[in-house]
């Protein structure tokens, strides 16, 4: 009875052990991007520029106004994640935002509320003088941090906002199925908090119009059936963050709600990369415990090849025309 004992416990911490091994390699194992990785830009040939900021965050310039999505910098690393609360990073955001060549943003647009898209909206607003644009969830970031009531807009779903020749209209979506927290944020939310009190609010799809040429940026690889069917686009901005961990069938279905349903011909992967890196370093692909990058690569590779679309994925800093389609 004794020897089973042993055997037994032995078979745990064998088991035990393996497991460990596994979440650790899950962790810290990040595929390689650089044979997805977009070819430097050719001219532009629209007068809209996007600079890729890592995540969800794109800042589009036309020479006369600058708008960002989401506009997330601060990147805190796992430990201070895990260890207790986060605040937005000025140090990091002020920096950030002048090497992007942020001058004054006439709108900061949210996805959604979760801290790796609004962590940082009250330090971006109050900083560029932006309206922040988003929900109610979003509106209660921007209170928390400071941003005046009159820089605080909560449009219908549909409605459009004017930016200069930047027209603005947030569309319904969702967040990819992958466990984050939903709900709502009730309160002004005033950090340093836990990571989870940026609760989700609602997700948009955003909508971006300029001189009769239309793109879509989805914040996250989550989508809202039909919401889309109507609005064309020339370029969709796709978050592909966990998209690989979902089924063939979700996969499927996701490209047909966004690429197809938008008529898109050029595609532009976003949200791929691991957002506990600061920004400073080369973008990695976010680990394999909690995506498949390739698979999600892959995917979007071969519909494009299906369906005469581009597949481009862009890298940190990167600079490019913003309407462009083949």
């Amino acid at each position: 009875m004794a020897r089973w004992i042993v055997r037994a416990l032995g078979l745990v911490v064998l088991a035990l052990a393996a497991a460990g091994a596994w979440v650790y390699w899950g962790l810290t194992h990040h595929p390689d991007a650089a044979s997805y990785a977009t070819r430097a830009p050719g001219p532009a040939r629209t007068n809209v520029r996007v600079t890729y900021l890592g995540v969800s965050t794109l800042l589009f310039d036309d020479g006369e106004t600058q708008i960002m999505t989401d506009g997330f910098f601060s990147r805190p690393s796992p430990v201070e994640l895990f260890a207790g609360k986060i605040a937005p990073n000025e140090r990091v955001i002020e920096a950030s935002l002048a090497r992007a060549g942020v001058k004054k943003l006439a709108a900061l647009i949210v996805c959604h509320s979760h801290y790796d898209h609004a962590l940082d909206t009250a330090v971006v607003a109050n900083h560029t003088g932006a309206v922040v644009v988003g929900s109610q969830s979003t509106a209660n970031v921007a209170r928390g941090g400071g941003v005046p009531e009159d820089r605080i807009r909560t449009p219908a779903l549909g409605e459009t906002l004017s930016f200069g020749k930047f027209r603005i209209s947030l569309l319904a979506s969702r967040h990819v199925p992958n466990g984050y927290p939903t709900g709502t944020i009730d309160a002004p939310l005033e950090p340093p908090a836990r990571a989870n009190a940026w609760k989700l609010g609602a997700a948009y799809a955003v909508l971006i119009e300029h001189d009769g040429r239309a793109l879509l940026v989805n914040g996250s690889a989550g989508f809202e059936p039909g919401a889309l069917d109507g609005h064309k686009v020339d370029t969709a901005y796709l978050g592909v963050g966990a998209l690989g961990k979902t089924t063939d069938g979700y996969m499927s279905d996701y490209w047909r709600e966004t690429a197809t349903a938008t008529g898109a011909r050029r595609v532009v992967a976003i949200h791929w990369d691991n957002f506990a890196r600061p920004l400073d370093q080369p973008l990695q692909p976010l680990p394999q415990l909690v995506d498949d990058f390739p698979r999600s690569m892959d995917f979007l590779r071969r519909r494009g090849r299906e369906t005469g679309v581009r597949i481009e994925l862009p890298q940190g800093w990167q600079t490019f025309d913003a309407f462009a389609s083949p």
